[in-house]
């Protein structure tokens, strides 16, 4: 926890003026800026990866009195030792920070998303914010390894309890918890996992939520069942450990076959894949899940309300059924009112990650009776300018994309763009203090495979941006201010631009306008094309665009999480770069030499090596500007005081975010601390499709 002596020594030091020494020219590439030293980082303390769970069969069993009284001694369900597994996942005492905990209470959300639906698998959000991680489990579990030492870092067993490799390490044998359940009863199955893999993976016409495709476990991967809790992959590489990471949220984590079936075109003639896809809406209550907690009331606008999984198939070392926390609200607002209503203590849980709300989030958190405590992370947080690389067609461009796809492989033009880049200036526009620092591109600072000095900086230089631009024959001609694509090109007109951002968050509202401003001084007209989270996902998906501002995506802020996305080694894996309709990705020279480090890091097994390789891809990747990064910053926890077992100096993302990172199914609130906030009180989920929870 950061104590309020060293958040007021932040405050403090909001009021001072970050500075770099620049010694190299501006004109020439040098190494990164060192980030400013920044006091309100949280201390994370490692453990054994072997000392977070464990499978076993414990002597007995417990769960709150009131379902015991009103639903399994009148019949409605069966004792809890039968809706557990034979050995369910038990957290071990000695990893919980406050210990075995306590029944009840609620857990207080404030989001800025709005659900599509209930349809993970076939690519609908349910408004993000933690709702799909308290519904979803996946197959290994990352989030927790935040306190793993790098040396010791492999995925979590989870819904596969466990594993082992061929001899050869071409295939992967792995066994999932046998007679684990659906929140209906229903048992979890390898039917679940191969309806997941075969008819939304693999299935050309559905693409699931974050992008999940065949190429993210390997080109050439297959999976088949072996029987009802054992299924077995193949791999082309021998050993590729690296693909346990993507089986973990939320490119792994399947839907109720037996709900979901009865919708698939595949197996329904009746249902189109578009109804397939939005046949199970917000308004569809008690959606099978193997989370923590169902959905069981949606008011539009208004709030989502989820209640405890009485077939939750985790425990703590005492034998308590999991989850203490009773129920969780969503209150759909916007993703800034959640930072605020968190300080206010109005909301128990926020992701402090837009600067702008930093300065007045640190004054609060200091006094005495903030009723909530803030802890900032790593530098984990960052955002890149991606240019679409495909010259072969995706996205159907016009002929004014395919001109700017042809300025976008030029290495002139890329370095002028990032030189006409002043990230201090960039940075200091959201926040000033030492909280952002300049960021290159490439792989995130805040890893542990970071290496300062493998990567390469273009300081700005305007004027030296503005030379580069001519010597690829950008001129304006024309004498309004913007330079002109060469005659013959695009009609001579002016080189204008598209950039792709969300209208989610004001922090990509900000820095959108931050580079259209810089572009214009560098003589690039740049519009802007601010479309929601969703929209904006789907454009970027089918390569709708010249540029796009993303934040730090898992294989940024992790490297080993979702690694094939750090460069185009399959038709679908890179966020710039994908295939044409020819199923091709015409890579350029840097990006081969991309894609050999990256596919070489998958396949190694050996640390040291894989150091080296990262070094190398960051190397390449900042030298040649595969992205043109903009800025970097922490972020911070805020929770409510009266939770417990709060990891300390969890990030808020890293592996992914704080949702998952706490492991919210272990956080409670103490007898004496509980409110009255539950609004479904000794209830559980209904049947599925039907509306509200059951008495």
């Amino acid at each position: 926890m950061t104590s309020n002596r060293h958040l007021r020594a932040v405050a403090a030091l909001m009021l001072g003026v970050s500075a770099f020494a620049m010694t190299a020219s501006a004109s020439e590439p040098t190494v990164a800026p060192e980030a400013p030293p920044f006091p309100g980082q949280g201390k994370i303390t490692y453990v054994p990866r072997d000392s977070i769970l464990e499978f076993k069969a414990l002597p007995k069993y417990s769960e709150p009195d009131w379902v015991t009284e009103k639903f399994v001694a009148t019949g409605k369900l069966p004792p809890v030792e039968q809706r557990l597994p034979k050995e369910p996942l038990v957290y071990k005492t000695g990893n919980m920070p406050d210990g075995i905990g306590v029944y009840g209470d609620t857990l207080r959300h404030v989001i800025g998303g709005r659900p599509e639906g209930w349809n993970y698998s076939a690519g609908q959000t349910q408004g993000w914010g933690g709702i799909d991680i308290a519904m979803s489990e996946c197959l290994t579990r990352t989030a927790p390894l935040f306190q793993v030492e790098a040396t010791d870092v492999e995925p979590l067993p989870n819904l596969a309890r466990s594993w082992e490799w061929s001899q050869d390490g071409h295939k992967l044998t792995m066994h999932l918890v046998e007679g684990a359940k659906w929140s209906d009863g229903v048992e979890f199955t390898s039917d679940d996992v191969m309806f997941y893999w075969n008819d939304n993976v693999v299935d050309p016409n559905v693409t699931p939520l974050n992008g999940a495709s065949p190429e993210t476990f390997g080109e050439g991967t297959t999976l088949k069942a072996i029987d009802a809790y054992t299924v077995e992959w193949t791999f082309k590489e021998a050993f590729p450990r690296q693909h346990l990471f993507a089986m973990a949220y939320g490119t792994f984590c399947p839907g109720p076959a037996h709900i979901l079936k009865t919708k698939h075109p595949k197996y329904n003639k009746d249902f189109t894949y578009d109804q397939y896809k939005n046949g199970f809406p917000a308004q569809y209550m008690n959606i099978p899940v193997m989370g923590a907690w169902v959905p069981v009331s949606y008011r539009p606008d208004d709030m989502i309300v989820l209640r405890r999984n009485p077939y939750y198939w985790k425990v703590d070392e005492a034998g308590h059924q999991l989850p203490y926390v009773n129920e969780l609200h969503y209150k759909l607002s916007t993703w800034a009112d959640r930072d605020v209503q968190a300080i206010a203590g109005s909301g128990d849980f926020s992701n402090l990650e837009q600067p702008e709300n930093f300065v007045e989030s640190l004054k609060r958190a200091a006094q005495e009776s903030a009723p909530a405590r803030l802890a900032f992370g790593a530098r984990l947080i960052g955002y890149n300018l991606h240019m679409n690389f495909s010259a072969n067609g995706w996205g159907d461009p016009d002929e004014r994309t395919k001109a700017v796809r042809e300025l976008n492989r030029n290495p002139d033009f890329r370095k002028a763009i990032t030189m006409a880049v002043d990230r201090k200036k960039i940075g200091d526009s959201l926040v000033k203090g030492p909280f952002t620092s300049i960021y290159p591109g490439g792989i995130s600072s805040g890893t542990s495979f970071y290496d300062r000095q493998s990567t390469v900086y273009y300081p700005f230089d305007l004027e030296g941006a503005k030379a580069l631009l001519e010597k690829i024959g950008l001129k304006d001609t024309e004498g309004n201010g913007f330079v002109n694509f060469p005659a013959g090109t695009a009609g001579g007109d002016d080189v204008q631009i598209v950039l792709l951002s969300t209208s989610d968050y004001g922090t990509d509202r900000n820095l959108a306008e931050g580079i259209i401003g810089q572009m214009e001084q560098l003589g690039i007209k740049v519009t802007l094309n601010s479309l929601d989270g969703v929209k904006r996902d789907a454009a970027r998906d089918a390569g709708r665009f010249d540029w796009t501002l993303m934040r730090h995506t898992s294989e940024i802020s992790s490297v080993v999480q979702n690694t094939p996305q750090l460069a185009p080694v399959g038709p679908r894996t890179s966020w710039h770069h994908r295939a044409g309709p020819d199923g091709t990705v015409d890579l350029m020279p840097f990006e081969k030499e991309m894609v050999a480090a990256v596919n070489s890091f998958i396949a190694s097994n050996d640390n040291a090596e894989r150091q080296d390789l990262m070094k190398k891809y960051q190397k390449i990747a900042t030298e040649n500007v595969d992205t043109v990064g903009l800025t970097e910053y922490p972020g911070a926890l805020i929770i409510n005081k009266r939770f417990s077992n709060i990891p300390p100096g969890a990030p808020i993302y890293m592996f992914n975010w704080a949702e998952d990172t706490i492991l919210r199914e272990r956080v409670f609130v103490s007898a004496d601390k509980q409110g009255d906030y539950e609004l479904f009180k000794q209830q559980l989920p209904g049947k599925p499709g039907d509306p509200g929870p059951i008495n």
